[in-house]
């Protein structure tokens, strides 16, 4: 049964990410829309192409900082192309372990001179083989705790803009609205401080580096230490908060290719929750769950569903091909197994 599951998962949700694209469009009346003659202005979406580069660029300054400081050392140009094929993986590629695990295992196989550092399965071999961490090499896990760090930074990055988004316009959604921006905001922001502090106690990493220990991972308390130690924490959150603020203004030109001018404040509010939502993996990449949250969100702003059903589309599009050159890496690794299936695996010391 659990097999069976697992293998009908992801066409599971290819049919839920198409039945809320169906929930976001039903009800727009396209006839009213195409009588508005909007006219699209493609130079918006370049410009936001441009920015979601950046976006992807600055998330991997913070995952590449990351790796660094767990040990798992390679050239600048293995961490951007690894990043976006893993991107390039998220958007829909048929996969069972996903493009942040895929990451996470070659940033772990390969050493400083990007040679395998044993013998490896192919490309086709490696996105559907089940992982089990607990069984796994220790530079494996190092490679799975630079992805999480990088997620939970990220993670922390989108709720402090939500927050202020709801600071900022929380009243058109509730009176409450600006209340519970405060509360989430002082929870992220006093989280990091306490996180701080008990990094600065002896007896707090005695116990973590004990437990590092144990894992087979001593030399990942350094990590721990660029994730959430003093100052570098308060680094990490101003990259991912600039990270998701790129990809908010993404969005918003997508809108202002149709001649939708939203409040910055409205796309504060509506990306972050969206961001939330895309932790569950009900969606294949957003698709269908983006369109659906953003144009219920975005009417409360007086900002047409039917324009938002649009430039969200238009945005997962321009966000596909912001990946696409994650597909150069994933060729070369195509054919790189395929040249060597019948030469023998050398294995480094």
């Amino acid at each position: 049964m659990k097999k069976t599951f697992k293998f009908l998962w992801p066409y599971l949700r290819v049919v839920l990410s198409l039945l809320l694209l169906w929930l976001a469009v039903r009800n727009i009346d396209w006839q009213a829309l195409s009588s508005t003659k909007i006219e699209m202005q493609p130079l918006w979406f370049v410009l936001a192409l441009a920015l979601l580069v950046s976006a992807n660029l600055l998330a991997v300054v913070r995952w590449g900082w990351l790796l660094r400081s767990l040990g798992l050392y390679h050239p600048v140009s293995t961490y951007i192309t690894l990043y976006f094929a893993g991107g390039l993986i998220n958007q829909g590629l048929p996969s069972t372990i996903g493009g942040d695990s895929y990451r996470a295992v070659e940033a772990s196989r390969l050493t400083q001179n990007n040679n395998a550092t044993t013998a490896h399965p192919t490309l086709t071999q490696e996105l559907h083989a089940p992982i089990d961490l607990q069984h796994a090499p220790p530079r494996l896990r190092l490679g799975f705790l630079s992805v999480a760090f990088d997620r939970g930074l990220g993670l922390v990055g989108n709720n402090i803009l939500g927050a202020l988004g709801l600071l900022l316009s929380g009243t058109m959604i509730a009176p409450w609205g600006p209340t519970l921006g405060a509360w989430v905001l002082g929870a992220m922001l006093g989280g990091a401080a306490v996180g701080c502090l008990l990094l600065k106690l002896s007896r707090t990493r005695g116990l973590i580096l004990a437990l590092l220990t144990k894992l087979g991972m001593a030399q990942a308390l350094k990590g721990v230490d660029t994730a959430f130690g003093w100052p570098q924490v308060a680094v990490q959150l101003t990259i991912s908060v600039m990270t998701h603020t790129l990809a908010l203004c993404a969005f918003w030109l997508c809108l202002r290719a149709f001649g939708i001018y939203a409040p910055f404040a409205a796309l504060m509010v509506g990306l972050p929750a969206l961001g939330l939502l895309m932790v569950l993996p009900i969606s294949i990449s957003g698709w269908g769950l983006r369109e659906a949250t953003l144009s219920a969100a975005l009417v409360l702003w007086g900002v047409d569903s039917g324009v938002t059903v649009l430039a969200s589309v238009s945005f997962g599009i321009v966000t596909l091909v912001t990946y696409l050159p994650g597909a150069v890496s994933l060729l070369r690794r195509r054919r790189a197994d395929a040249s060597n299936i019948n030469k023998p695996q050398h294995v480094t010391p």
